[in-house]
């Protein structure tokens, strides 16, 4: 007589059960740590582009306007004899870490110095805690 050996159905449901609480208490853990690399990811863009804002004006006496926006660090706006872009390495305005396009405001209205440059967050609505928060030079 041949004997099978396996597992049975009950240790399966053991093993799947302690995979499903062990998945309960790292997912959150994990998802937090996601969340907090995209916050200090949009951080860091927001940097580079107020690095290249201050060359924009170091090169032409003054910042973008509203209307000429980001774009004016990648092609020139007229007028702009000084001009020497594109101020930024690729050849496009980088988006938050959510893929939403960054606020440019001029004059500053949320507490910037000469400007506002911001993200509004994993809901891009104004406002917010937490990944939803909104991040800017201010």
């Amino acid at each position: 007589m041949i004997r099978y050996r396996g597992f049975t159905l009950i240790e399966l449901l053991i093993v799947l059960a302690i995979l499903g609480m062990l998945a309960a208490l790292v997912g959150p853990r994990l998802m937090n740590a996601l969340g907090q690399g995209q916050v200090k990811t949009t951080k860091s863009q927001i940097e580079m582009l107020a690095t290249a804002l201050d060359n924009f004006r170091l090169d032409n006496g003054r910042y973008p306007t509203q209307e000429e926006g980001l774009q004016a660090l990648l092609q020139a706006p007229e007028g702009l004899p000084n001009w020497t872009g594109p101020y930024l390495r690729k050849k496009k305005v980088p988006v938050d870490a959510w893929g939403f396009p960054f606020h440019y405001e001029i004059p500053p209205r949320r507490g910037g110095m000469d400007y506002d440059l911001y993200s509004l967050g994993a809901d891009n609505a104004e406002g917010g805690e937490g990944e939803n928060a909104d991040i800017g030079n201010w």
